[in-house]
């Protein structure tokens, strides 16, 4: 019974994601033009643990150099990033690693889950989206944009859009020439029609941003 749920869990990987970007650019002229100037997208693909939850948080609100940043400074200071090692930690020593007083907070509570059993990783592996997103809301500053962004890159769920992504909500706004007042329910109507693989059009955006802007991801 799990080995059959699990394989109604549709997910991306290197083997069919160009198929994935080729089908999207039959049904969507822009996202087409963006793969033919651009290639296709990379796959953000990140492991399922605790440190890429981190680095997630950490890249709330903030530039990927600057969450890069302290995700290097910390793990010069602990190596391996575990919870029990994080936790070993004081405020001092975290905001030494860049880290906020609230995002202090955050991981904290995080690795206290982990350590505690009230999240379990590993077994959301087998879990539907939605409940995905439940547990992970749980855990104190992670919000919807973070729980998409870890199923996204952690999980390869295929079927996700973060609209409260700024870097996308931008690049969709100038491939689409919306205006700038565009609201976030408008934007999510109009992704659905890239549904059931709204994670692939959402690489391809970020992509047109990346390019755009000449950000170097690390």
């Amino acid at each position: 019974m799990k080995a059959d749920f699990m394989n109604m869990i549709e997910t991306f990987n290197e083997n069919n994601f160009e198929f994935y970007c080729n089908h999207l650019a039959k049904q969507d002229d822009d996202l087409k033009l963006i793969i033919d100037t651009h290639g296709y997208p990379p796959l953000f693909m990140r492991s399922p643990t605790f440190e890429t939850l981190l680095h997630i948080i950490l890249e709330q609100q903030v530039s990927l150099a600057s969450a890069k940043a302290a995700l290097h400074k910390l793990k010069e200071k602990i190596g391996i990033v575990l919870p029990e090692k994080l936790l070993l930690l004081t405020d001092i020593e975290l905001r030494a690693c860049y880290f906020s007083r609230q995002k202090i907070g955050y991981v904290k509570d995080l690795a206290n889950a982990i350590i505690n059993k009230q999240l379990n990783l590993n077994a959301l592996i087998q879990l539907p989206d939605e409940t995905v997103k439940r547990e992970l809301k749980k855990i104190k500053g992670i919000g919807e944009w973070t729980t998409d962004v870890y199923m996204m890159m952690a999980m390869q769920r295929i079927n996700l859009f973060p609209v409260g992504d700024i870097a996308l909500v931008n690049s969709m706004k100038t491939i689409k020439a919306l205006p700038k007042q565009t609201g976030k329910e408008t934007l999510l109507l109009m992704a659905e029609k890239w549904k059931p693989y709204k994670t692939v059009a959402a690489f391809i955006l970020w992509h047109a941003y990346i390019k755009k802007k000449e950000i170097k991801l690390y």
